[in-house]
């Protein structure tokens, strides 16, 4: 594994994280914030082939 998609799939790991204790605290503006840098990581993972899931992260 280079070390972009490490980096990449780290990044996602901590974003996941990160929502999930904002949802978790009712934070739902730092949730948004949260969903959408998850969503940006998904589309960059996607666009450079980067298998994402259970057995990617």
């Amino acid at each position: 594994m280079d070390a972009f998609t490490a980096g990449l799939l780290q990044r996602i790991k901590t974003t996941e994280s990160d929502l999930t204790r904002a949802r978790e605290d009712g934070d739902d503006f730092l949730a948004d914030v949260e969903q959408g840098e998850l969503d940006d990581l998904h589309r960059l993972a996607a666009e450079h082939g980067v298998q994402v899931g259970a057995a990617g992260v």
